[in-house]
């Protein structure tokens, strides 16, 4: 783009009228974005998070004015409002700690690690397919396949060893089940899009509702634990799950689990950035083009990625079994559709989606305290939420968008690296 905003290609008479001129900021405030740095990015992402704060601090109040209540939980220039604002923001994002001075082992901490681990799993498995280039929408049906298999596969296996071999024989064991599940169900949506050319956002969400209702026939029909009410699987022995170490057993939290999820990232982080495979599949996502030109496979790659970002939902299903229920259950939370977003604002970086799941940990956890703690609707609480998340996450998205849209080119003089990226 030339200095005063025209086109590259155009014919370089300068537009006129405020629209054009709304145009061009629009576009230099892309650019931007898109070259930002680390620091930059955020130092924006905490700016939006003030931001989301101060809004969601007048919707709390609005709401508070429009309830009946019989004595005012705030006070402002001697208007009285039901809610008090404060003691929200302190629970949703404080009490997902819990007393950490009286307690450090206390069980809303566990929850807002837990959350966290599961989100690791998720939010890597959607990294690595938008490094690709590939829109990988179906890590909750991958989560969910991965977690039904290993409940399945674990159980049975579970009987042949026992003790603490049991536990260092069954974990892993089911780590790979879902892995391998999870990765297989991956690949089909990736055969799809390389073979079919298939649009990948329709067939992943699609495959979503093939997971969720496949899962609910087999558990409902053929592995439902019979002296249960609820639609689940028989519980595995304590041998066969993640060992609590340091946290109580009734937390379902383990160390274990959130070491592997930090090691896996770094893993992660280590494959696209210094391993040959790393590379191709990110020059597969930024210039698919130049990629075939240089003797990459695309469609090898395509299928390679989702068949990793599918093993990795599946993994974090495998965990979710594992550490958290201790069976399968049907109706599993979200968490693939969270791991989108928790992708986005850490920039695709395998990295920073360490800090994005704890804060997505920190506000799932911390909601719940605010529903038991306070007189706040749930509904508000949710809006509170995704306000957040909308703020914080919508930088890094205009910025990802702007790297697509070829917007983040180095400036005259830069020194290009092999398969390197600025910020």
């Amino acid at each position: 783009m030339s200095e005063d905003g025209s086109s590259p290609g155009g014919s370089g008479a300068p537009d006129g009228g405020p629209e054009s001129a709304f145009r061009n900021r629009a576009m230099r405030m892309l650019i931007g974005l898109s070259r930002a740095s680390g620091t930059e990015r955020l130092l924006i992402s905490g700016s939006a998070l003030l931001l989301s704060v101060a809004i969601g601090f007048l919707l709390v109040l609005a709401a508070g004015r429009m309830t009946s209540c019989g004595s005012a939980s705030f006070s402002l220039l001697g208007v009285g409002f039901c809610y008090d604002p404060f003691v929200v923001f302190d629970r949703l994002f404080l009490g997902a700690f819990g007393d950490l001075a009286a307690n450090p082992l206390n069980g809303q901490f566990a929850t807002t690690l837990a959350e966290t681990t599961v989100l690791l799993f998720t939010g890597l498995a959607v990294a690595v397919a938008f490094k690709a280039g590939i829109f990988n929408i179906g890590g909750q049906g991958q989560l969910v396949v991965g977690a039904l298999a290993t409940a399945l596969a674990v159980l049975p296996a579970s009987s042949f060893v026992s003790g603490v071999a049991g536990t260092l024989v069954l974990v892993p064991f089911g780590l790979l089940v879902g892995a391998a599940a999870g990765g297989l169900f991956g690949a089909i949506p990736g055969a799809l899009k390389a073979y079919a050319d298939a649009n990948e956002v329709i067939t992943t969400i699609m495959l979503n509702f093939v997971a969720t209702s496949v899962a609910l026939y087999l558990v409902q029909n053929h592995f439902k634990d019979p002296d249960s009410f609820a639609t689940q699987t028989v519980a595995l022995p304590g041998h066969a799950t993640f060992p609590s170490l340091v946290f109580p057993a009734r937390a379902d939290v383990s160390l274990v689990a959130l070491a592997f999820a930090l090691t896996l990232a770094a893993a992660m982080a280590y494959l696209l950035a210094r391993t040959a495979f790393g590379y191709d599949l990110r020059t597969s996502g930024l210039q698919p083009e130049a990629a075939e030109y240089g003797g990459v496979d695309a469609r090898r790659t395509v299928v390679a990625s989702m068949t990793l970002s599918g093993a990795l939902a599946g993994i974090g299903g495998a965990v979710y079994v594992l550490m958290i229920l201790g069976n399968f259950q049907v109706g599993v939370p979200d968490y693939g559709f969270d791991g989108i977003t928790v992708s986005i604002l850490a920039g695709n970086n395998p990295l920073g989606v360490i800090p994005a799941a704890l804060l997505f940990g920190v506000l799932k956890s911390g909601s719940i305290v605010v529903d038991v703690g306070t007189d706040v609707p749930p509904e508000l609480v949710g809006v509170l939420r995704g306000l957040i998340v909308l703020f914080v996450a919508m930088p890094e998205f205009f910025r990802m968008a702007g790297r697509y849209a070829g917007l983040d080119e180095p400036d005259e003089g830069a020194v290009a690296t092999d398969g390197g990226e600025s910020g």
